[in-house]
């Protein structure tokens, strides 16, 4: 349970398989799963470029804080709901390359 004015964290594992160095990046979505008003699906909050060596595994961590949660009610108040949300971590937008989790918010 995450409570209202923290931070938290998203890990992600990244490996590059490939004979070069090259850049991977990193991608945090989230989705509020019971909101009072219409939310996005799948909105961008953080994202990193990693460099990474020829068979270099790196963990990567972004921060996303409370704020990010934020939505403008029906009284066009911008507030942090509390329930529950998805947390999406990958290295593109597709469902398929995207790893998922849930997180609840509490007041």
């Amino acid at each position: 349970m995450l409570r209202l004015e923290k931070r938290f964290p998203c890990y992600n594992a990244v490996h590059k398989m490939g004979a070069e160095a090259g850049d991977e990046v990193v991608l945090v979505y989230l989705r509020d799963l019971y909101s009072s008003v219409t939310t996005p699906e799948k909105e961008l909050q953080a994202f990193a470029r990693v460099e990474l060596a020829p068979g270099e595994t790196r963990t990567v961590e972004l921060q996303v804080a409370y704020e990010r949660l934020a939505l403008v009610n029906q009284e066009l108040e911008t507030v942090v709901e509390p329930g529950e949300f998805e947390v999406m971590v990958g290295g593109s937008s597709r469902d398929c390359d995207l790893l998922k989790t849930t997180f609840v918010v509490v007041s």
